[in-house]
């Protein structure tokens, strides 16, 4: 069904003008417009950027004439888009991690490339089954790319870091539909949208269903932003969060122990509240290894305010099994949170890869898991769901918590990737997990950033990242369930599912009418 608009008309024939004829200018548009998603992201910040990026992504498969050629496009374009966007772990390796730069930047090329499978199996897929029906393989575009998103953040433990969702924070109108779908949910409504926008400058689609679906899903989600989802609950709790500031190449050099120690111990007696939040592993060593009386002393500290300290270090039991660990000291019981989902090669050894460890000097790189059902920590009267550093990138495993849990505290250390924009993507992702959840999030890291999110996603306040100081607040903890703390990932995987059977279904019933 083609579009009668001369005014569409003409726009078809303006981007068909533009449009590279040569596969090598197609793959270089490729490339570029995978580059340029970054910008949509955090420190940037240009959402709007990212239904371009993609569009671009889908124009490219859609107009190949084999399922290969659409499976290079998706590769290159994933290359340009990872490399650009995660780039920032290249100072882990080399600068942190001593690797020699040829191997630090070839590593990041392989992980990058290993990441760029996912887009290059989206674009195989749309040419593999589509069925030349419009609004079908619209849902076959959405499905095919989220297939390789959902694969990308599960296989291999998973690393589901650039969703396309993440970057509609608010005030994004879609930013109000992620307590209902959450990230992956609001990735696949996004792009089956942009896919009937494709459809339609493409010339196959009448322009009012496009227009339509672009209405419902921003309307929906303005009246969505106005919804409040959960409810407070407890006294508010004054909580002051410590962003230390230790140099990454100082942290562990045990001539700069005591300092690390009496800076702690300092900034905890400086900032007493009901609750004091130090970093993740902001003590570098175990818990067994510190002066006697030092834990002591920081609860006592704490105690003198009528409040708890929660600080992050290395522990050991009684097998000799690492972990990185949370503990609390003060008014409250001592309480202890281990690190549950932790990052192949920063954290553990993946099978087969002893070899990466003699190149790259990580300390405490082969740790264990703590547990996927921890219970909250009762501290301040509040039931805190802990998660270390990477783990809030990974919403649904954070939702075994709730409804216990009133608040979520996050400590990170992401001194490893240096003045990056690890930072403030990692800040961008924490806000789709308050959304997620109805519940603040409280973050405490080394170097950035520091920060207050509010149930609604909004940052309440932020420190200055690389600077020391203490971000003194007061939180209110909430009660409820979102419909996505509810539901969870399933009705997105259930969309999903069914969007890719029915593109089956509907090519073979095509390919039969066809005589193939």
């Amino acid at each position: 069904m083609s579009s009668a608009s001369p005014t569409a008309d003409r726009l078809r024939q303006r981007l068909r003008g533009l449009w590279p004829q040569t596969l090598k200018g197609q793959l270089l548009l490729a490339l570029f417009s995978g580059v340029l998603m970054v910008f949509a992201y955090e420190p940037f910040g240009q959402g709007w950027l990212a239904p371009l990026g993609w569009l671009v992504l889908w124009a490219l498969c859609d107009g190949c004439a084999t399922p290969r050629r659409a499976a290079l496009a998706g590769f290159v374009w994933g290359i340009g888009f990872f490399a650009a966007g995660l780039g920032w772990m290249y100072v882990a390796l080399n600068v942190y991690g001593g690797m020699a730069p040829p191997l630090a930047a070839l590593s990041i090329l392989l992980l990058c490339a290993y990441l760029a499978l996912f887009t290059a199996l989206a674009g195989w897929l749309l040419l593999r089954l589509r069925s030349g029906r419009p609004v079908w393989d619209a849902g076959l575009a959405a499905a095919a790319y989220m297939l390789g998103e959902w694969l990308r953040g599960n296989l291999f433990t998973g690393l589901p870091w650039l969703m396309i969702g993440y970057t509609q924070t608010p005030p994004s109108p879609l930013s109000g539909w992620a307590p209902v779908f959450g990230v992956y949910g609001v990735s696949m409504m996004m792009v089956f949208v942009l896919a009937l926008v494709g459809q339609t400058l493409r010339g196959r689609l009448r322009w009012p269903l496009a227009a339509a679906a672009v209405v419902t899903v921003l309307a929906g989600g303005v009246v969505l932003r106005g919804v409040v989802w959960t409810q407070p609950e407890g006294a508010p709790l004054k909580v002051a969060l410590l962003q230390t500031n230790i140099p990454q190449d100082q942290k562990w050099d045990m001539a700069r122990v005591q300092d690390w120690l009496a800076l702690n111990a300092d900034m905890v007696r400086q900032h007493a509240s009901s609750l004091v939040v130090l970093p993740e592993t902001t003590l570098p060593m175990f818990d067994e290894q510190l002066p006697a009386g030092y834990l002591d002393h920081l609860g006592a500290l704490a105690r003198a305010a009528g409040g708890d300290v929660v600080l992050g270090i290395f522990t050991r039991d009684e097998q000799g099994r690492v972990f990185n660990s949370a503990i609390s000291r003060g008014a409250s019981p001592a309480q202890h949170y281990g690190k549950n989902h932790l990052v192949p090669f920063g954290e553990f050894q993946p099978p087969g890869f002893r070899w990466f460890f003699s190149l790259a000097q990580i300390p405490m790189a082969d740790q264990s898991r703590g547990g996927a059902t921890q219970p909250p920590l009762q501290l301040g009267g509040q039931r805190i769901a802990m998660n270390i550093c990477y783990e809030d990138v990974f919403g649904e495993e954070l939702l075994h918590a709730l409804p216990e849990a009133t608040l979520m505290l996050n400590i990170s250390n992401l001194a490893w990737y240096g003045d990056s924009h690890a930072q403030p993507q990692h800040l961008q992702i924490a806000q789709w997990r308050a959304l997620e959840t109805g519940r603040p999030m409280l973050r405490a890291t080394n170097t950035g950033m520091t920060a207050l999110v509010m149930p609604d996603g909004s940052v309440s306040a932020v420190l200055p990242a690389f600077k020391r100081g203490a971000l003194e607040v007061e939180v209110q903890g909430h009660r409820g369930l979102t419909p996505y703390a509810l539901w969870a990932n399933g009705p997105f995987l259930t969309v999903l599912g069914g969007m890719l059977v029915a593109a089956v279904f509907l090519r073979r019933r095509s390919s039969l009418r066809q005589g193939r």
